[in-house]
């Protein structure tokens, strides 16, 4: 005998139809009876599924989940079964060609006894003519932070007691830290997430040691340096187009030492990094805000630097409270992926309704991918998703409705709320069918905010409000770079080479134009 216990559908109408049938057949005892273990069932139905949802979430905050594609979600590919097309992706071999390394040293290797027109040793007929070199890669380590240690010769007069001293070397410099040191030390601190104490013992156990303090004493001095291209950074991201938005939990340890008087005065208590990522047609920027201000708030100051003349941007954000102000001027759009989320978590107790509106979700994303892969202007990629999507999205928002206005389905449920958080925001998640460029998630804003996350994981806090800025900085400068294409390292490193410049004019001196700055005199 099977001890797998049968799965019953709790139809609220068939419920419903079934008690009153009951009530003509039963004692007024027994229907009573029968009607309280009924509503005790739905109602442990109902509070397991929320402690389904809340169990999913908490082993995806451990464990972490890969991705929340259709395919992986659906056990299939959904876009298949949906009649959506989509070419498979060639899987690559893994191998780097010689054109990706950089930052190698190139050393140029003359054939010993040939040159370009000489005849041909094999056959003595032809001649011979140069084509692309061979390529021989050899790799190496060193500690990320070197040393060069200068011993001047140095001699005594035994009678007068003068010293004579070698003259430095030309390539020695009078400065003991290189600009190279700040920007690897910067880099690998806020951009990779390595504390100032655990590179501190990397390079003691390379034999060249640097310690944790020095190390702050260096960012901290560049950082001042840095400050005017950080401002004109911020200021072109406030004339930005679209805005994304979202923030993360930070520790400063000087902030929680006044929780108290700042929950008396504001009654806040928490501290966070905002992340922004401020994209137009020929540039993406990253900003970060750490300190007890929300995503709003921080928004709402940086649009203060936009210039009155240009037309409101587009923000989009999720759609905690947090992440609005009341001030803003914008157009407000929220994110399709949290509202994705809501049915993928209840997937195993609505398996048909919540593969309807993902399979559906996925054609949405797929025609943008389509728009981005054709590479159409806003308003091309407007028109053809009011072509495409407009209809699947209506049909998806009336199958919504139908599901509450016919009581298929309990409102309280895990479905229903997650149905009626996407009906109730759903001029917000349209807007992509309304306005020329508008974005359908914010996840490129989710994937800034991981550099914080992880200087979070390692670090734990920043001490001082100065340290936090000093890290909104760098990882403004360093994400920038990233988003743009551009060497970080390099970029680093040339800015506190021409720190004079860029505080004269500091325009000329961003990650997508520092390079002519350099080949061009002021």
């Amino acid at each position: 005998m099977s001890t797998k216990l049968p799965s019953i559908e709790l139809d609220p109408e068939k419920l419903d139809a079934f008690l009153k049938r009951a009530e003509q057949c039963l004692s007024p005892q027994d229907f009573s009876l029968l009607a309280s273990l009924v509503c005790a069932l739905s109602n442990l139905r109902d509070l397991l599924q929320s402690k389904s949802r809340s169990i999913v979430r908490l082993l995806r905050m451990i464990f972490g989940v890969k991705t929340e594609t259709s395919k992986r979600v659906l056990k299939e590919s959904a876009n298949k079964d949906a009649g959506v097309e989509r070419q498979a992706r060639k899987k690559g071999h893994g191998r780097n060609s010689a054109q990706d390394y950089t930052g190698a040293n190139k050393v140029a290797v003359a054939h010993d006894s040939l040159e370009h027109g000489d005849r041909c040793p094999e056959c003595e007929k032809g001649r011979v003519y140069r084509v692309d070199p061979g390529v021989l890669l050899n790799f190496f380590a060193a500690a990320p932070i070197q040393a060069i240690l200068y011993l001047l010769e140095k001699f005594r007069c035994n009678l007068c007691g003068e010293i004579f001293t070698a003259e430095k070397p030309p390539e020695a410099s009078e400065k003991k830290y290189d600009e190279t040191v700040g920007a690897m030390v910067a880099l690998a601190r806020y951009g990779f997430g390595l504390p100032f104490h655990r590179l501190e013992k990397l390079q003691a156990g390379c034999g060249i040691p640097l310690a944790a303090s020095t190390q702050w004493e260096i960012v901290n001095e560049h950082a001042a340096t840095l400050k005017p291209v950080f401002d004109h950074l911020t200021h072109e991201a406030a004339q930005a187009e679209r805005i994304y938005q979202d923030d993360t939990h930070m520790k400063v340890l000087a902030l929680n030492a006044k929780k108290k008087e700042r929950e008396e005065t504001d009654g806040r208590t928490g501290t966070f990094t905002t992340g922004l990522v401020c994209e137009s047609e020929d540039r993406t920027i990253a900003c970060f805000v750490t300190g007890t201000q929300h995503a709003g708030e921080n928004l709402r100051d940086l649009l203060l630097q936009r210039i009155e003349e240009l037309s409101l941007p587009i923000q989009m954000c999720d759609a905690l409270s947090r992440n609005m102000s009341a001030d803003l001027l914008t157009m407000l759009c929220n994110c399709m992926s949290h509202a994705r989320r809501n049915f993928v978590g209840v997937l195993d107790a609505f398996p048909e309704e919540c593969r309807f509106v993902i399979e559906n979700l996925a054609k949405v994303y797929h025609h943008d991918a389509l728009a981005k892969e054709r590479n159409m202007s806003p308003e091309e990629r407007l028109q053809f998703h009011q072509k495409q999507s407009g209809p699947v999205m209506d049909e998806l928002k009336s199958w919504m409705e139908t599901q509450l206005d016919d009581k298929k389905i309990e409102p309280n449920s895990g479905l229903g709320n997650a149905i009626q958080y996407m009906l109730k925001r759903w001029e917000q998640f349209t807007l992509f069918l309304r306005v020329p460029g508008a974005p359908l998630d914010n996840n490129i804003c989710e994937r800034a905010l991981k550099m914080a996350i992880r200087h979070r994981r390692n670090s734990l806090f920043y001490k001082t409000q100065r340290g936090a800025w000093v890290g909104d900085l760098f990882m403004s400068l360093i994400h920038t770079c990233h988003l743009t294409g551009v060497n970080a390292f390099h970029y680093l490193t040339t800015l506190l080479r021409n720190a004079s410049e860029l505080a004269r004019n500091p325009s000329r001196w961003m990650p997508w134009n520092y390079e002519a700055a350099l080949s061009s005199p002021p």
